[in-house]
């Protein structure tokens, strides 16, 4: 093993190259700012990942923006319609994107394709040194610098930056001087699969409450759906275990008969639920931005494209011409992304109170609240827009 450190300054250094660090990385480069990206996975390691991400509109914009949506307009499904309801009532809200000038609500994508048309992007500029299976191992603030730590090739290395910028989902690092997370945990997991059903999606997404947790039908593919079905940990891990035929027929009985039967389903996995977020997001030198920053409950479907914002927005911070790593900067960019970001998730930390309440009485009020919503225009309108562009409008 060797041992090599770099001194040389560094203007801007991203820490990971996922979906959310790689789109940081061209907003800048855009904005005539050059950067350097570590990235722990080998080149093109994530691209055959079939997770799938369910984008805003609001982020296909973003993307539009980059250059990058013309390429993955075709392997994208859009959601024209969410429908929203609760088992066991008729309350029920209908969302639609031709109520609210938008071609669609969002889009269901695969994080592969999403990374892979990143990363052809970045290799097609000039400002963008990207340096893969690089692991960071430690982030310094500092008063005039951030140092940053890292593995590359069996060799440990280090730089120094005006710009620190931790993209990485939060996987690499533990704690960071004058940061602090704090943690709730729901005490639930998310089962997550893909499953066809016996009629079309008519890209219509469902969102629907039931006793036994939350679940999301998102239209992915020609007849799909991605499943994230949400509830207490020992009931999730029970799902996990039964047969595909008996875990469809408990998907039918909770979901209901508006897709017709369940045909067949995928690999299923699950991970523990939590509402997570650094306090604060900035250190002298230093950004945390997406799910390394802020990490919440996927009922909403606020954090991924929360996490995309994130990047956008510093972006464009740092091309009014301010100072890279500022005092100046760091505020400017913290008050930009407050409302965002916190309302985001006391939104999301909001339904998952209210749908996994079993109060007596609190059902009659949940479905009464989702008729009424469906009858007042404005309140759709504004949910609508707040699921597209976030807590900012």
């Amino acid at each position: 093993m060797t041992r090599s450190t770099t001194d040389i300054p560094h203007h801007i250094v991203i820490i990971g190259g996922g979906p959310v660090g790689a789109t940081l990385a061209l907003a800048l480069q855009q904005q005539g700012l050059a950067s350097t990206v570590l990235e722990s996975r080998a080149q093109g390691a994530a691209h055959a990942d079939q997770r799938a991400l369910a984008l805003s509109y609001g982020s296909r914009l973003i993307l539009e923006r980059l250059g990058v949506w013309d390429e993955l307009a075709a392997q994208a499904t859009a959601i024209n319609t969410i429908h929203i309801s609760q088992r066991g009532s008729f309350g029920r809200t209908l969302l639609q994107a031709s109520e609210h000038d938008q071609p669609a609500l969002g889009y269901v994508l695969s994080y592969g394709a999403l990374s892979a048309a990143l990363d052809r992007a970045i290799a097609d500029g000039d400002s963008i040194a990207m340096h893969y299976q690089s692991e960071a191992s430690a982030i310094l603030p500092g008063p005039n610098h951030a140092q940053v730590s890292y593995r590359q090739q069996d060799a440990d290395r280090q730089l120094q930056c005006t710009l620190a910028v931790l993209a990485d989902g939060g996987r690499s690092l533990g704690d960071i001087p004058g940061m602090q997370r704090e943690i709730v945990e729901y005490g639930h997991d998310a089962l997550v699969s893909k499953v066809q059903c016996e009629l079309p999606h008519d890209n219509i997404a469902y969102e629907r409450f039931t006793p036994a947790g939350p679940m999301a039908l998102l239209p992915n593919g020609a007849r799909d759906f991605s499943l994230v079905w949400t509830g207490k940990q020992d009931e999730v891990s029970q799902l996990l275990q039964l047969s595909d035929a008996a875990f469809l027929q408990q998907l039918h009985a909770n979901f209901g008969d508006r897709v017709g039967q369940f045909l067949h389903v995928g690999k299923r996995l699950s991970f523990p639920l939590r509402l997570a977020h650094l306090k604060p997001v900035t250190a002298p030198h230093l950004v945390v931005i997406g799910n390394a920053a802020q990490t919440m409950h996927p009922v909403a479907g606020q954090g991924f494209n929360i996490g995309l914002r994130d990047a956008w927005e510093l972006a464009s911070v740092l091309g009014t011409g301010a100072e890279s790593g500022s005092v100046t900067m760091l505020e400017r960019y913290r008050e930009l992304r407050k409302t965002d970001s916190q309302g985001g998730m006391r939104f999301t930390d909001f339904l998952v109170k209210l749908f996994n309440n079993n109060i007596v009485g609190l059902s009659s009020l949940r479905a009464a609240g989702l008729g009424l919503l469906d009858l007042v225009p404005p309140a759709k309108a504004h949910l609508v827009e707040k699921m597209s562009f976030g807590g900012r409008g």
